[in-house]
């Protein structure tokens, strides 16, 4: 076990969204509802979990880019091209910020298959099938 991840903690401007679209994405993937706390939520799979915290009003001031210095995106592996599939029209039906949706599912090149999109954040998300 040393060297993996055992969690990510990542701050959001409004929790109850953040909850909404990471519960849903989340539980698709695997993921169980972990720990639940008045200012934060998080979601477990195996013997990692992912942390949302609702972020204080006085650092709400300068928004996530992921052009900045920090976290770009983050990446998810499907079990299959078809769960990529079925998770993208979810996300289309849930009116998610779909990203390259011009070179999809090949956005990341010709033998990657994924979805990309954004969080209510606007961090990056990417979910990857395995290779065939």
């Amino acid at each position: 076990m040393t060297g993996l991840i055992h969690h990510i903690e990542l701050y959001v401007s409004n929790l109850k969204k953040s909850n909404e679209f990471w519960g849903w994405l989340l539980e698709e993937l695997g993921y169980k509802l972990y720990q639940d706390w008045d200012k934060g939520k998080s979601w477990k799979l195996g013997d990692t979990y992912i942390v949302f915290v609702q972020t204080e009003e006085r650092f709400l001031d300068i928004p996530y880019h992921r052009s900045r210095v920090g976290l770009n995106h983050i990446a998810f592996h499907a079990s299959s091209r078809d769960q990529v599939e079925c998770l993208t029209e979810q996300l289309k039906t849930r009116g998610v910020s779909m990203l390259y949706m011009d070179k999809h599912p090949y956005a990341g090149g010709e033998n990657y298959y994924a979805v990309f999109f954004e969080d209510p954040d606007r961090i990056k998300v990417e979910i990857v099938a395995p290779p065939e």
